[in-house]
């Protein structure tokens, strides 16, 4: 196997018990057998498994540990959501099977079929040489392959997946709220921000399918081919949106060189990439749509990342979950609010150090 393919480790923090899975498994879909459980350590929000029986490799994914935010960690919502996109979307792992059963591993959860690939994190994999020719073109395909999925026609329940009327006002309010509700110190410039994103909110346009946390961690690359996008993951904040919300996102993840060390999560900030107003002149260009609002689409990406880090920490700081790298969540935040605050005073979203 190379040596780069995506690999979990044996389980350490947030460890639950599997006692029951292997029966399950068993019962459920036939499997016999030793079955092995690995975490994949990577990722903030809903943990993730592999699974290994004699026969075949799964992953599972479950709420994190400590979470009470149902909307967010919807394991029945993601299975269906991948359920739904299969027959209509082929960059997307196999849907196994859903289980409501709480007793068998502590929460709710999903299997599918595990693709095997390399995802890019905060370093580069061992052994792959990330040139600016290859990012350059992988950066490319990764704006493309945004608008690819925002053009996957809203038929049948699709059609009725989400609310686009309203929705740029309630994910504005919605986050606002989750914020102050996960707020555990008072930091500098929230409530500027907060205040600049209502007033001025956009109006609507019309629905497409949108992702809600599109970036290079949740893409499985071919380890022969890494511009070719093998799967997308982590579907558990999907629905029919305003697709330039999804963008935002996407930008608010898709850090420059310049920017500062505590946001550079993603390898967008080594040479080739695009930076970020050259991935959104991409875009509107491959998905015939204007980017005149792009500076609050930006500007919120970032606030939505700083709460969902907010929420993290929050949970950190109570003892639901004991993972190391959280305590470090707040320069995260700090990192999102200060980008967010020159991105308004300069009004632009690219070169803002």
């Amino acid at each position: 196997m190379n040596d780069s393919i995506d690999q979990p480790t044996s389980l350490k923090s947030d460890k639950v018990s599997f006692d029951n899975l292997q029966k399950y498994l068993k019962d459920a879909l036939d499997i016999s057998g030793t079955v092995e459980v690995k975490q994949f350590p990577s990722g903030f929000s809903n943990l993730t498994y592999l699974i290994k029986t004699e026969e075949k490799e799964y992953v599972l994914r479950r709420p994190p540990v400590g979470a009470n935010i149902k909307s967010a960690h919807d394991m029945s919502r993601e299975y269906k959501v991948l359920s739904l996109l299969k027959p209509v979307y082929d960059k997307i792992p196999d849907p196994i099977a859903y289980c409501d059963d709480e007793n068998i591993i502590g929460a709710s959860f999903y299997l599918m079929e595990r693709v095997k690939g390399i995802i890019l994190r905060q370093k580069p994999p061992k052994g792959v040489v990330l040139n600016a020719e290859l990012m350059k073109e992988l950066s490319t395909k990764t704006v493309d392959l945004l608008a690819e999925l925002h053009s996957i026609p809203l038929e049948g329940e699709l059609k009725n997946f989400g609310k686009p009327e309203g929705y740029v006002r309630r994910q504005v309010e919605g986050w606002i709220k989750r914020y102050y509700k996960a707020e555990t110190d008072k930091l500098e410039r929230i409530d500027e921000i907060v205040k600049w994103l209502e007033n001025n909110m956009p109006g609507d346009l019309p629905g497409t399918f949108i992702h809600n946390d599109f970036k290079y961690d949740n893409l499985v690359l071919n380890p022969d081919d890494l511009t070719n996008v093998l799967a997308v993951l982590d579907w558990e904040m999907a629905t029919v949106g305003n697709p330039l919300m999804d963008l935002g996102t996407t930008l608010g993840y898709w850090t420059e060189i310049n920017d500062p060390d505590a946001m550079k999560y993603n390898l967008t900030w080594l040479p080739g990439n695009l930076n970020r107003q050259e991935f959104a002149e991409r875009y509107s260009e491959r998905a015939d749509q204007s980017i005149e609002n792009i500076l609050f689409y930006y500007v919120f990406g970032l606030f939505k990342i700083g709460v969902i880090v907010q929420q993290i920490y929050k949970r950190y700081t109570l003892g639901h979950t004991k993972d190391e790298r959280f305590a470090a969540l707040p320069y995260v935040l700090k990192g999102c609010t200060d980008m967010a605050t020159r991105a308004i005073n300069k009004n632009k979203i690219s070169n803002l150090y």
